[in-house]
């Protein structure tokens, strides 16, 4: 039998082990595929279905989602307003961008005088651009 010397034991390792770092890739890689989809909706909603893929897509900029939830709240950048606060921040939206269209999300189940009310916002600052976030049924 061969013995080992003390000299081999001293040699040191001079590969990366990167097995611990592509975890942690792995890690991040699932978290920002969970928060991403909660991130862009903010309030939980049963959409009407009939929707339809866009023929093209309008820059996010340009667009303005406005949530109505099932108490008849509004909800703007996250932010829950009344029907006048609405009306005042989409209207400076709407100075600051005029190509700006309004997307309504509201719950199948929603009073539709709440979402009546958003139309009639729009129609009074010109914001001719409107449409209904719908589940696609495919």
């Amino acid at each position: 039998m061969r013995r080992f010397s003390q000299r081999n034991s001293l040699v040191t390792l001079s590969e990366i082990n990167i097995t611990p770092l592509l975890d942690l890739a792995f890690v991040l890689l699932i978290i920002f595929i969970i928060t991403t989809p909660l991130l862009e909706q903010s309030v939980k909603l049963n959409l009407p279905g009939g929707g339809r893929e866009a023929a093209s897509k309008p820059r996010k900029e340009d667009l303005a989602t406005v949530e109505v939830t099932r108490t008849g709240e509004y909800v703007l950048h996250r932010k829950r307003l009344t029907i006048q606060e609405l009306e005042r921040d989409l209207a400076a939206e709407f100075k600051a961008n005029p190509q700006l269209g309004v997307v309504i999300r509201a719950d199948r189940k929603e009073n539709w005088e709440n979402v009546e009310a958003i139309l009639a916002v729009c129609d009074r600052q010109e914001i001719r651009k409107v449409g209904f976030a719908t589940k696609n049924d495919k």
